[in-house]
């Protein structure tokens, strides 16, 4: 959430952030909205004055037995008064927040201008495209007849959209697991298991309410399904003052994961690409503001770490504003090669959302001056297990229809070198 006072004082400046990332947010009815209630403040803090006066004075002439009738009475009016404005003020409150809910986080200077993926900036590549003197197939294809991929027993149990994985490919997806968590662990990242369902409050904190509630899936008492792990990984923090010393914090989860893709219809539908529920490794760091963007450009590498000890080939993409997600103020993509489709796919999102989720869920730290200062909080994708695991099917492929497993992969899969 944005800093009310910013808008307030820098107008300007919050509306062409705005602009910049194709929002239609009314600045000026926040600002409006926000000097009514600032108004009724101080009517409101001059009724309660004027009533302290009042029964000073009422309280005088009772004690010198003066009669305090007309007073009162008066007074009993200012008191309706007040507790009407305090109703109003309540009202306008809720309708400000509201309306401050859906106001996105401003776009950090260095984000390219642009409206979609169409408009990301290419900063790296990594490896070299494989080439095959053979027709690779795509995951949906080499996973069944290998037999460890079943979408049509995924159909029947669950319907469209999800995947079902067993023998050497239940064992990949572990592996990968495994791997992600020791290979982040070792880098210092505390390894956290959390709840898969979570409170409306948390799905706020982190941003995806109440822009994406037509994406994640509710439960009918009220508990949201985690969409990525950095929901509750983050919110482990709302509502607290974390001591300075303990900063910056750097955490790790795998989780399950599970969206509606309600606004992707059509789209990747073939396998494992688009699903409702996959599973997923992700960072999440809670560091002091002034080392935020180092530490974005750290977690951008420590997510590339990956990719590179699995010798899959990747880039590195820079979101333009238009593209970068509601809670986020910079974020890059790591997108992999993926030879069964012949393009690259997103496999890893890494965002620094500065101070925006941390005023969402009153996330604070002290510092040495005893100072209490919102935290920056970044979160990236180490990585994605739908996205990874087809483009090991495919870029591992062989002639012979095996798939190669990748050399780091083999000490968590028993010392097998194929999957055939």
């Amino acid at each position: 959430m944005l800093d009310l006072k910013l808008i307030r004082e820098n107008r300007d400046l919050v509306k062409a952030g705005m602009a910049k990332r194709h929002s239609d947010a009314d600045i000026d009815k926040i600002v409006k909205l926000d000097e009514s209630r600032r108004e009724i403040i101080r009517e409101t803090e001059s009724l309660k004055a004027k009533r302290n006066v009042a029964s000073a004075e009422i309280a005088k002439k009772k004690k010198a037995g003066e009669n305090a009738d007309s007073e009162i009475a008066e007074m009993r009016t200012v008191g309706e008064q007040i507790a009407a404005l305090d109703g109003k003020l309540l009202g306008l409150e809720q309708e400000l927040q509201e309306k401050m809910s859906w106001i996105p986080n401003i776009p950090h200077e260095t984000t390219p201008e642009g409206k979609d993926e169409n408009d990301k900036v290419l900063i790296r590549e990594w490896g070299e495209i494989p080439k095959q003197d053979f027709k690779v197939k795509p995951h949906w294809e080499i996973g069944p007849e290998l037999g460890i991929l079943d979408l049509e027993a995924a159909a029947r149990v669950s319907g469209s959209g999800f995947y079902l994985l067993k023998g050497m490919g239940a064992r990949l997806q572990r592996a990968l697991i495994n791997f992600m968590l020791d290979l982040h662990s070792a880098d210092g990242f505390t390894e956290c298991v959390t709840p898969y369902m979570v409170k409306s409050h948390s799905m706020h904190g982190t941003g995806q309410l109440p822009k994406l509630a037509n994406d994640m899936y509710k439960t009918s008492d009220d508990l949201w399904l985690i969409p990525t792990a950095e929901v509750p990984v983050t919110n482990m923090y709302r509502d607290q003052i974390i001591d300075g010393k303990e900063l910056p914090l750097s955490l790790v989860s795998y989780s399950a994961c599970f969206r509606r893709e309600s606004g992707a219809a059509g789209k990747d539908t073939r396998g494992m690409i688009r699903v409702h529920q996959f599973d997923k490794v992700e960072m999440v760091k809670i560091v002091r503001p002034q080392e935020s963007y180092n530490v974005l450009e750290e977690l951008v590498k420590q997510a590339e770490k990956v990719l590179q000890q699995l010798k899959i080939s990747y880039r590195v993409c820079l979101l333009a504003a238009g593209d970068i997600s509601f809670a986020a103020a910079k974020c890059y993509d790591l997108e992999l090669w993926s030879a069964g489709v012949e393009r690259y796919l997103e496999i890893s999102s890494i965002s620094n959302f500065e101070d925006f989720q941390a005023r969402r869920m009153n996330c604070r730290y002290r510092d040495e001056d005893k100072k209490v200062k919102y935290v920056h909080t970044l979160n990236g994708s180490g990585l994605a297990l739908a996205r990874l695991i087809p483009a090991i099917l495919e870029n591992y492929q062989n002639p012979d229809g095996t798939v190669t497993i990748p050399e780091v992969l083999r000490p968590y899969m028993g010392g097998a070198d194929r999957i055939k």
